[in-house]
């Protein structure tokens, strides 16, 4: 029911799986978050190939992917690049896009610039401005206690983002915003090992909570309208992609759906997996089928 393989692209080559190759529905390609994670923890996303093949890759520099020591890779055009080299490779002309985080903020870039055979788009925990996501990280911060609110501060302005101690407050953070099982699902804690920190770094900055990496102007919101195929907004009630912030988006989209995951934080794909694979494939379906 799979195969996998790897696919030359400017820089080296990137993993990928393909699941359920040959069903009859238009593929779907999912793009994982980070910058610099993998797809690791979305491999649950293979349930929807029931309905059409669905392609899981690790872009380049994490996962099974290569990981070139080249810091001029890690820019947005060079992974909309990439995106484009995979969907040729794999001879994907209509197809259907699911971002996670990072991951929406390459596919808007990807449809802004070519949206040609673009069926739909799933926005999954948007980042799709950066001075956004920040301003909502600082929201998100005031909910926690003082003393791990005080730590993070700290320990960004004097540049300690790598103390144990500044990796403490964070998990609290993550606790409430990233994901909400406890205890935290072993699976995730294996999947640490194919992240790439360096191209993070370079891309957002040492810390989730100030973008200092070359995303930091990052900001479509004002082109959402130019995208003209159905979108589908989600996050979880306590997403670090904000409800408010997601809303707004899908308020700036003129063939939008929104859909809250009110279990999940940003991993409802992990948090509640049957409501989102629910949500996801009745999506599909619906553009399928020109409702």
């Amino acid at each position: 029911m799979s195969k996998e393989g790897f696919i030359e692209v400017t820089g080296g080559r990137v993993w990928y799986q393909m699941f359920n190759e040959d069903a009859g529905g238009i593929p779907l390609i999912v793009l994982h978050g980070g910058p610099g994670s993998s797809s690791y923890s979305l491999q649950g996303l293979k349930a929807l190939s029931a309905d059409r093949p669905v392609i899981l890759y690790d872009q380049l520099g994490c996962g099974k992917s290569d990981w070139p020591a080249d810091a001029s890779l890690w820019k947005l055009e060079r992974f909309v690049e990439e995106l484009g080299q995979v969907r040729e490779a794999l001879s994907l002309g209509e197809l259907h896009i699911l971002g996670h985080s990072w991951g929406t903020t390459l596919a808007a870039a990807y449809a802004l610039n070519d949206l040609n055979g673009v069926k739909s788009i799933v926005f999954s925990s948007p980042c799709l401005s950066a001075p956004l996501w920040e301003q909502d990280q600082k929201r998100n911060l005031k909910k926690l206690p003082k003393e791990v609110q005080e730590v993070i501060e700290r320990c960004e302005a004097s540049g300690e983002t790598d103390s144990p101690e500044f990796k403490e407050a964070v998990e609290e953070f993550n606790k409430q915003f990233v994901c909400r099982l406890n205890p935290y699902p072993e699976f995730l804690k294996a999947g640490r090992q194919y992240r790439n920190p360096e191209v993070y770094k370079i891309m957002w900055g040492p810390s989730e909570f100030t973008v200092l990496g070359n995303l930091k102007e990052f900001d479509c919101t004002s082109r959402l309208k130019e995208i003209h195929c159905p979108t589908l907004y989600t996050c979880g009630r306590f997403d670090e992609a904000t409800p408010e912030s997601t809303e707004y988006y899908h308020s700036l989209s003129p063939y939008s759906r929104f859909h809250v995951f009110e279990e999940s934080a940003h991993m409802p794909y992990v948090e509640e997996p049957e409501e989102y694979i629910r949500v996801m494939g009745e999506f599909f379906l619906s553009v399928d089928k020109g409702d």
